[in-house]
């Protein structure tokens, strides 16, 4: 089973490699309860105002390389508000 931070880095390196199920374990770890699982969209909630989803596709295993982005675009935002 890989490491939080093994994804991330697998995430930043090839978006478009990342399998569904651990840009799953990403969204778990980093925003919490998935807030509604629908076929395949999984859509988690975060703590800004404005748009505040995350909404990820299962596309037969990999997870859309755009989605992967939002997720990092995301995380990085949740850090640089955790530090200031």
């Amino acid at each position: 089973m890989a490491k939080i931070e093994d994804i991330l880095l697998q995430m930043k390196r090839n978006p478009k490699g990342i399998r569904y199920n651990d840009l799953c374990k990403v969204c778990d770890y980093y925003f919490g309860k998935v807030r509604q699982t629908s076929s395949s969209h999984r859509i988690y909630k975060t703590p800004w105002k404005g748009d505040p989803r995350i909404n990820i596709q299962n596309y037969k295993g990999p997870a859309k390389a755009y989605q992967v982005k939002q997720v990092l675009m995301a995380i990085q935002k949740l850090e640089d508000d955790h530090v200031s």
